[in-house]
């Protein structure tokens, strides 16, 4: 859980500050979810603004009744955006929440069917933990690794950096999402970065692409494919309200739709449309009803 300040690119207009990062993920889980799955958040958040956290929490319906997020006496990780256009913005992170690690995270996914890991500050686990996850958990475990290709400078302020041992980190997961520029640190060559995911295990590969919506890569051999973000949605991406989270969204959505036995393609489709639908809407708070096409009252 991250508290977003997100300063938007009129300069007019005032600074938005509400809950982001996973918290987005939760909501398109909420949203699409079947009736039969409930989530189980292993979330760490930081004293400071943990009743705030858990108030987002309770928001939710698919949660069992008194689910909490662990507290942790760090301060929670914020997160200050400045955009520069809607792809473009300036990212700084401040806050301490620190990664899991495998004696505490082992026991709480014993009894669950599947795991959604989203590397939102690019700190959650370190690359033996999920490892250990991978070899301890038989289940679907789908992963958007966003924040692993990101460095954090003295100042806090996020940059672009390769991940190193890629292949190694998607062979952790069943499903693995990034996105273009992220795919793009990796090397000029998509389908043999996609060959290297899925020899050490991942069994698919998702990229996102914005308002042209998604690719996939998956098989042996390697089967790729396109799935464009329907026209009406393209064009919610030139009326932008707030553009942050789109992708946590997109996976959430993927997640849900592929637990429910979805084909790729589908799931792929529906997290374009909720990730277009998103950027008509500022934060978390209130998204579920919002991209289940509800009024919302945030």
């Amino acid at each position: 859980m991250v508290w977003d300040t997100i300063h938007g690119r009129d300069p007019a207009q005032a600074a938005v500050q509400e809950w982001g990062g996973i918290s987005y993920a939760l909501a398109a889980l909420d949203a699409t979810l079947p009736d039969d799955w409930q989530i189980v958040p292993l979330i760490k958040v930081g004293r400071d603004l943990a009743a705030k956290a858990n108030q987002f929490l309770s928001s939710l319906r698919r949660t069992a009744h008194g689910a909490r997020f662990l507290e942790v006496p760090e301060p929670n990780n914020r997160v200050t955006l400045r955009y520069e256009s809607a792809d473009r913005r300036c990212e700084q992170m401040s806050g301490g929440v620190p990664p899991w690690t495998w004696p505490e995270l082992g026991p709480l996914v014993q009894d669950l069917d599947a795991v959604y890991i989203n590397f939102i500050s690019g700190y959650e686990m370190n690359l033996e933990t999920a490892q250990l996850l991978r070899r301890g958990f038989p289940g679907f475990i789908y992963a958007d690794l966003h924040s692993l290709f990101l460095a954090k400078e003295p100042d806090g302020t996020r940059v672009p950096s390769p991940l190193p041992q890629a292949p190694t980190w998607f062979g952790c997961f069943n499903v693995v999402q990034l996105n273009e520029d992220e795919m793009g640190q990796l090397g000029p060559d998509a389908l043999a970065i996609a060959a290297d995911a899925l020899r050490q295990g991942c069994s698919t590969l998702c990229v996102t692409l914005g308002k042209r919506g998604a690719a996939y890569f998956t098989g042996n051999p390697i089967r790729t494919e396109l799935i464009p973000a329907p026209a009406m949605h393209q064009a919610a991406f030139d009326q932008i309200v707030d553009p942050t989270g789109c992708g946590d969204v997109f996976g959430g959505a993927v997640a849900a739709l592929l637990l429910a036995g979805a084909t790729l393609e589908d799931a792929l489709r529906t997290g374009n449309q909720l990730g277009a639908r998103n950027v008509n809407h500022h934060g978390a708070s209130g998204l579920r009803d919002h991209l289940m096409g509800k009024l919302s009252m945030a």
